[in-house]
């Protein structure tokens, strides 16, 4: 007997997959199909949602779509390009919009729609205006045949649309993601409306990936590179679950990019909860010189993917570890998703578990993935069914590569490209209108662009731009104002990126060093080498020690510290502080620490000889990815 479900056709974008979890959260099971399946696979479908996706609908490519689903007699939810496919379905009208919108909106409904009695179903029990996620440029200019609107945004007239005769609904914003807050009542709504019965739950979740891992192991034994990161971990309990400690082996590579005495904390960490089954490898060397006088961020996180396969492989035959050993990895959906992983979706950054060499294991069926359909919430919530301490299971996130990817590098050659484009990004910043503060900070502030580039994400399109720097009133000693309001901080940099062509992330100069001037700061030839991995590891253990003594470490989802090779000379450097609050990676805010915390760290960082400046990265996700590689 097929289960009932929510389908989610996948049209590539970068929350398709949270779009499906949240259904699984609210006790539905949910698959994930192509727009392009065969009608006569969506037996058992109660409901099907569009997902968002990169592509426009006027492109010359876009994802094939079986039309024939529009003709079924089931609830059908368009979210973003889902949104424009369901209203040119119907004879809608989309096309390129004056403004995008990428961030938070406000929602406003249409007479008669939220409430207990709500003219659209979508919104019962929800009320007055709303704060909504949008990530998008295109726009419906004319609803389809029979559409109503049931809710807009300043710039989108049409936010929220339906048609309760044909049992279709579109939506322009995410409500898949936590910054939508209404987006599960949303969701549970549209359950309601297909007339969903509740059939999922965590136990099965856990129980699946047990008998999957059995399953897939086929009496073999497994190897397990182990980062000490939370996924890795929960990866190592749930195999040693599965399989016992006799049949898994837990690698531990020190890659030279770990953080400060991190090898050794992960060490004492597995041992005190009774894991016997792990070994730590010392292959520093290697992986430094993989990465040898590289600059471009893809192919650095390539190098570092690749090169663990190398060290897998010395290390198998030094153990004696035949053919029939497995490899497993803690990849995540996100990973996978951001790596271009899907059929529809582009690759916004490569991750080290999805290299050629490791993908090469994938096809031959020597790869074990159990939390591969996971987020980063739900495998915390499993690592702690399993009886894993907060330590090991609230620990921040710090993947394969380690700090290798919080190190830009640059070989000092003049960039043709930069050099056309930062004049250009200058320009647009001086043009972008910033009335959002108060009148003393808005006297002060200057604006620059930071000649280096960094990667974003935006309408699920990768995007490798300028970020924004803003300079407030100099406070003396080389430290600067950095406003006390959140949301006016948020607003400015919304505003920045919504506007910008050139830009992808805004940042406040928090510190420069008083006896350098501006013009002082100039990009220097520098690449990931053990000195500035060494300065990196100074300035990031000050921050997290702090964190830790003040609390909010458990406040925040991540912070990572960014060393960018812009500074006065060659042996120093400019860091960037990046705390993120997330819940799933997949968006992402800009966490505000307390001023007394903020002004702590940064007095500790500028008594380091070899800081230049210091820079609060304060830029959300989308339109930021959360780290600068």
């Amino acid at each position: 007997m097929s289960r009932e479900k929510i389908v989610v056709l996948d049209f590539g974008s970068q929350y398709a997959h949270l779009i499906a979890k949240r259904f699984r959260m609210l006790g539905y099971y949910s698959e994930i199909a192509l727009p392009s399946a065969d009608v006569s696979s969506l037996a058992g479908a109660k409901g099907i949602v569009f997902s968002g996706g990169p592509s426009s609908v006027y492109d010359e490519k876009t994802p094939e779509f079986n039309s024939e689903i529009l003709n079924l007699d089931i609830p059908i939810l368009g979210l973003c390009y889902g949104h424009y496919i369901v209203q040119l379905g119907y004879n809608g009208k989309v096309g390129k919009g004056e403004v995008g919108e990428f961030g938070f909106a406000t929602l406003r409904f249409a007479d008669g729609v939220g409430g207990a009695n709500s003219k659209c179903p979508l919104f019962k029990g929800i009320e007055g205006d709303q704060q909504v996620w949008m990530s998008h440029q295109d726009t419906v200019f004319q609803m389809g045949d029979g559409f109503e609107m049931v809710g807009n945004t300043k710039d989108c007239p049409f936010a929220a649309t339906q048609n309760l005769a044909k049992k279709r609904f579109s939506l322009q914003f995410h409500c898949e993601v936590k910054d939508t807050p209404c987006g599960n009542q949303i969701f549970q709504n549209f359950a309601d409306f297909c007339g969903m019965e509740k059939n999922w739950d965590q136990d099965t979740v856990l129980n699946i990936i047990l008998e999957n891992i059995k399953k897939d192991a086929d009496g073999r034994n497994v190897l397990l590179f182990l980062s000490g990161g939370v996924d890795s971990t929960i990866t190592f309990a749930l195999l040693n679950k599965a399989l016992g400690q006799d049949r898994v082996l837990g690698l531990h590579i020190d890659n030279g990019f770990m953080r400060k005495n991190e090898s050794h904390n992960v060490a004492e960490a597995y041992r005190k909860f009774g894991f016997t089954n792990f070994i730590v490898e010392d292959a520093s060397e290697s992986f430094l010189k993989a990465i040898a006088g590289l600059t471009d961020p893809q192919k650095k996180r390539m190098a570092v993917g690749e090169n663990f396969i190398t060290v897998r492989n010395e290390v198998t035959a030094r153990q004696n570890l035949d053919d029939s050993w497995l490899l497993a990895q803690g990849t995540l959906y996100p990973d996978i998703i951001e790596s271009g992983g899907t059929k529809n979706s582009h690759t916004i950054k490569t991750h080290h578990n999805r290299v050629a060499g490791i993908q090469e294991l994938i096809a031959k069926g020597l790869i074990i993935e159990p939390i591969r359909d996971l987020y980063k919430d739900e495998v915390r919530a499993i690592g702690k069914k399993l009886g894993l301490s907060d330590e090991l299971v609230m620990r921040h996130p710090f993947p394969g590569p380690g700090l290798s990817i919080n190190v830009l590098c640059n070989d000092g050659k003049p960039d043709a490209k930069n050099e056309e484009e930062l004049p250009l990004a200058q320009k647009e910043l001086d043009e972008i209108k910033l009335d959002m503060f108060c009148e003393n900070c808005t006297a002060s502030l200057k604006r620059s662009i930071l000649p280096v580039r960094s990667v974003g994400v935006q309408g699920d399109f990768r995007t490798y731009r300028f970020p924004a720097l803003l300079t407030f009133a100099d406070e003396g000693d080389g430290f600067y104002h950095f406003p006390g309001k959140r949301e006016k901080i948020e607003e400015c940099s919304s505003t920045i990126t919504n506007a910008a062509k050139y830009i992808n992330r805004t940042c406040i100069k928090l510190y420069q060093n008083p006896k350098i001037a501006d013009s002082d700061l100039k990009i220097q030839e520098g690449y990931c080498d053990r000195r500035r991995l060494d300065q990196l590891r100074e300035v990031d253990n000050i921050v997290l020690t702090e964190l830790h003594a003040s609390g909010w470490y458990d406040k925040i989802f991540q912070h990572l510290t960014i060393d960018l090779p812009y500074a006065s000379s060659a042996d120093h450097a400019t860091f960037v502080l990046r705390p993120v609050i997330s819940e799933d990676v997949m968006t992402a805010r800009f966490a505000m620490l307390p001023k007394d915390l903020l002004d702590t760290i940064v007095h500790k960082i500028a008594e380091l000889p070899f800081v230049d400046a210091l820079y609060f990265d304060a830029t959300n996700k989308p339109p930021a990815t959360f780290g600068w590689e």
